[in-house]
C-alpha cells in the first residue's frame, strides 16, 4: 500500500496549489483527481474559459467604437467558433502547465473517486476497481456545482449551468439569466456585447447583492445603458420549454406576474458543495446542508482530515480563496508561522463591464460592526488614464476609521478594477491606514492612482475631483 504525508482530493486551484506548496515544504503529497485532467471547474468551466468570452466581448466593444479611436473599420465579424476554439486553447495549455508542476514537484497523481476509508486512508474507485493508500493528511478540494430553482431543472440545452452555456454551438439571439451575482452579471455583460438580448432576474433586492450598495446601484445603471434587462426583487415561479426556447414566469417587485420568452436559459442561483459519496459522513467532521465546518486552519472535527474551497461552511466560492486556505492548512501543518486566512481579507473580483473589485467591509456591515465611519469616493471620470482608454464611468470607494484613518474597505467600479484592487488587498493585509496610501506615490499616467484621490477624499482632500 503506497504511503503519503498528504493526500488531496480534488485537483482544482485550492487542490493544485495546496499540493505544490506541499511538496515544496518537504511532504510526499499525492492528488486524487476523478475527471482525465486536471484544474477543476475553475479553468475547465469556471473562472478562466469565462474571463476568455469576456476579453474577447471587450475586444469586439472595442471594434465597434474603433473611429473614437482614429481607427476606420469596414467590416468586422465575430467568429464564434474562433473564439471557442481559441478558449479550449487556453485552457488546454493551463492544464498542461498543472501536470508539469505536478512533475516538476514531484506530486504523485491518481486518477479515481477518492473517499475517506477511515483514519489514514483514502480509498480511490475506478473502473469498478477500488485501490487503497495510506495517507498521514486528507485535504478534501472538491468544490462545487451549479444549483438550480425546484422544478427546474437543468437540461443542458436549454436551460443551461455555466458548463453548456460555454459551449452553444452559435451565440443566441436572446437570452434569460436567472441570479445577479458574479457569474449572472458575468456572462450577461459577454453575451449582450456578442449582440444577444440580455434580461437578468435577481430575488433580491439588487445586483451583486454582496457588494456595497452604491456599488451594486452604478453597476445595474451601466448595465441597463448597455441595454440588458433588469428585473430584482423578482421571484422566478416556472420556466417552460417550447419550440422557440422557454418562457420564463416571474413575480415582479409589484407582484404582478410577468412572462419572458428566450432561446436560452441561464441558470446563476448560486453552487452547492460536491460532498457526497466522499466517506464524511462516516467521519466525526460536521456537515451542515453539505458544507464542511473547518477551525481556522481548515481543520474538521475528525483528526488529520481538513477541507478547503468551495466546500467549506462560511467562506467564499472563489478560487483564490480556496488556494490560500490550502497554503495555510499545510503551513499549519509543517510547524510554519503563518497567520490562518480571514473572510474579510479575501477580495472579490467581478469582471463584467464594468468591472468590479473590493475587500473589506461595506460601508453597512462598518457601521454594524460600531465604527465611526468615514468615506471617501473618486470617479474615474477625473482619472487621465480612464479617458485615455475611453471609459470614464464607475469610482473607488474606501471606507475607513474615523477616528483612526483604519482601511477598513475598498471598492471599486470601473476599467481595470480587478487589478488595481492588488494595493487595497495587500494594504487591508497590513493594516494600513488612509495616511499610508495617502503618502504612497502612485505612478502618473495611471487607472491605479485614482486610489490616491480616493483615500485623500477621506480626509477631505482629493486634488483631481
Amino acid at each position: 500500500m503506497a504511503k503519503y504525508d498528504l493526500a488531496i482530493i480534488g485537483s482544482g486551484p485550492g487542490g493544485y496549489n495546496t499540493a505544490v506548496r506541499a511538496s515544496q515544504w518537504g511532504l510526499k503529497t499525492v492528488v486524487i483527481e476523478k475527471d482525465g485532467f486536471l484544474g477543476g471547474t475553475c479553468l475547465h468551466v469556471g473562472c478562466i474559459p469565462t474571463k476568455v468570452l469576456l476579453h474577447h466581448a471587450e475586444i469586439y466593444d472595442t471594434f465597434k467604437n474603433a473611429k473614437e479611436f482614429g481607427i476606420d473599420v469596414k467590416e468586422f465579424s465575430l467568429n464564434w467558433p474562433a473564439v471557442l476554439a481559441r478558449k479550449e486553447k487556453i485552457v488546454t495549455k493551463h492544464a498542461k502547465g498543472i501536470e508539469f508542476l505536478f512533475r516538476k514537484n514531484k506530486v504523485d497523481l491518481i486518477q479515481g473517486w477518492g473517499r475517506w476509508a477511515g483514519p489514514g486512508r483514502v480509498s480511490v474507485e475506478k473502473d469498478g476497481k477500488t485501490t487503497e493508500i495510506e495517507a498521514t493528511h486528507i485535504l478534501f478540494a472538491t468544490g462545487s456545482a451549479a444549483r438550480s430553482l425546484p422544478g427546474m431543472d437543468i437540461d443542458g440545452e436549454t436551460i443551461l449551468s455555466n458548463i453548456e452555456i460555454l459551449n452553444l454551438p452559435a451565440v443566441p439571439k436572446s437570452l434569460v439569466i436567472v441570479g445577479a451575482g458574479a457569474v449572472g452579471v458575468e456572462f450577461a455583460s459577454a453575451f449582450n456585447s456578442f449582440g444577444t438580448q440580455v434580461t437578468v432576474l435577481e430575488m433580491l433586492p439588487r445586483v451583486t447583492p454582496i457588494e456595497d450598495e452604491e456599488i451594486s446601484a452604478e453597476l445595474e445603471k451601466s448595465l441597463k445603458k448597455k441595454g440588458i434587462q433588469i428585473f430584482t426583487e423578482a421571484k422566478v415561479e416556472s420556466v417552460k420549454k417550447d419550440a422557440q426556447g422557454a418562457t420564463v414566469a416571474f413575480t415582479d417587485k409589484a407582484g404582478k406576474t410577468q412572462t419572458i420568452s428566450a432561446e436560452r436559459v441561464l441558470m446563476a442561483v448560486g453552487r452547492v458543495p460536491k460532498t457526497a459519496n466522499l466517506g464524511l459522513d462516516k467521519s466525526k467532521a460536521k456537515l451542515e446542508r453539505g458544507f464542511v465546518h473547518t477551525g481556522p486552519y481548515m481543520e474538521t472535527a475528525e483528526p488529520r482530515v481538513y477541507a478547503i474551497g468551495d466546500i467549506v461552511a462560511g467562506m467564499p466560492q472563489l478560487a483564490h480563496a480556496a488556494s490560500m486556505e490550502g497554503i495555510t492548512c499545510v503551513a499549519k501543518i509543517t510547524g510554519k508561522q503563518m497567520p490562518p486566512i480571514e473572510k474579510t481579507r479575501i477580495p472579490n473580483a467581478t469582471y463584467c463591464e464594468p468591472q468590479v473589485a473590493s475587500i473589506g467591509l461595506t460601508e453597512r456591515a462598518a457601521r454594524e460592526e460600531g465604527y465611526t465611519v468615514k468615506t471617501g469616493k473618486f470617479p474615474f471620470l477625473g482619472n487621465s488614464k480612464a479617458t485615455i482608454l475611453g471609459h470614464h464611468e464607475g469610482f473607488i470607494k474606501v471606507v475607513a476609521d474615523e477616528k483612526t484613518g483604519e482601511l477598513l474597505g475598498v471598492h471599486i467600479i470601473g476599467v481595470l478594477a480587478t487589478e488595481i484592487i492588488a494595493e487595497s488587498v495587500a494594504a487591508l493585509q497590513l493594516e494600513a491606514t488612509v495616511d499610508d496610501l495617502m503618502s504612497t506615490v502612485h505612478a502618473h499616467p495611471t487607472v491605479w492612482e485614482a486610489m490616491s484621490d480616493a483615500v485623500a477624499a477621506v480626509r477631505g482632500l482629493a486634488i483631481n475631483a
